[in-house]
């Protein structure tokens, strides 16, 4: 076996004892041992108890020194509450999505990070005949599209900078932004407007405009986009656009937050 096909084994081992542990206290639903773990998975004890450090350290188990026993971890709860928020997110907006189409009659959409991606989490498709699909599930790049850049621009500095330091970029269409330097500078102007446009820059006769939707320690949270058809965009039409927008997150943040 070569040196890569090792490491790879050795890693899904390490990954499914991980979840195994998880799911073994999850399941039991009581503290554990050292010994109990190690017996009811089969796992050496030398190497359940890295494995243990491991956990224990970024809060995914916790020692209970009175019964010398483990349970999880705080961190486990605050994956699940952050899942449960992702959900109330959706949840907010939907209605609002809903809403912004019947007064533009545009497709438009809730984006979310994913990796260095925006996700389309929920979406209400245009009515009209001429219609952009934005779909559940649809990924694009952060750089390419409206609601990523809105996204991307009040990422916190040290996730934006480590983003620019690995992006590469795609040219979907001949308006889709190529280089770093052209990417800072629109990015600089969406945080200085508080919206972005994507002027047929990932898909040829689609304009976009999103704004995000900021947590109160301005973190963004997703964004909200309309995809318009260029037949149908004009400088009034974009203005509408960004004024029901801006109108609309902020609705959804006073909703989420009240939740």
């Amino acid at each position: 076996m070569r040196t890569n096909d090792v490491e790879t084994a050795s890693t899904v081992k390490s990954a499914d004892r991980t979840l195994d542990l998880l799911e073994l206290l999850a399941q039991w639903g009581r503290e554990m041992s050292h010994v109990e773990i190690a017996e009811a998975l089969g796992i050496p004890k030398s190497s359940l108890t890295k494995l243990i450090r491991n956990l224990t350290d970024r809060g995914y188990l916790r020692f209970v020194a009175e019964t010398k026993r483990y349970r999880l971890g705080d961190a486990i709860l605050k994956l699940a509450q952050q899942s449960n928020q992702v959900r109330s997110l959706i949840a907010c907006a939907e209605p609002v999505l809903r809403d912004i189409t019947q007064q533009t009659a545009e497709s438009c959409a809730l984006n979310q990070l994913k990796g260095e991606q925006v996700e389309v989490v929920a979406t209400v498709i245009s009515q009209q005949r001429l219609q952009s699909h934005m779909r559940l599930g649809d990924l694009a790049p952060l750089y390419a599209v409206s609601g990523g850049k809105a996204i991307l621009a009040y990422l916190p500095d040290v996730m934006r900078e480590e983003y620019m330091r690995a992006v590469t970029f795609e040219r979907f269409t001949k308006n889709t932004i190529s280089t770093k330097k052209a990417l800072l500078a629109t990015l600089e102007d969406v945080r200085k407007k508080g919206f972005a446009h994507s002027m047929e820059e990932f898909t040829p006769g689609i304009v976009g405009v999103g704004v995000p939707i900021l947590s109160a320690s301005g973190f963004p949270l997703g964004s909200l986009n309309l995809a318009i058809p260029v037949v149908r965009y004009s400088k009034e039409i974009g203005e509408r656009a960004v004024a029901i927008l801006t109108t609309s997150a902020a609705r959804i943040q006073r909703q989420y937050f009240v939740e």
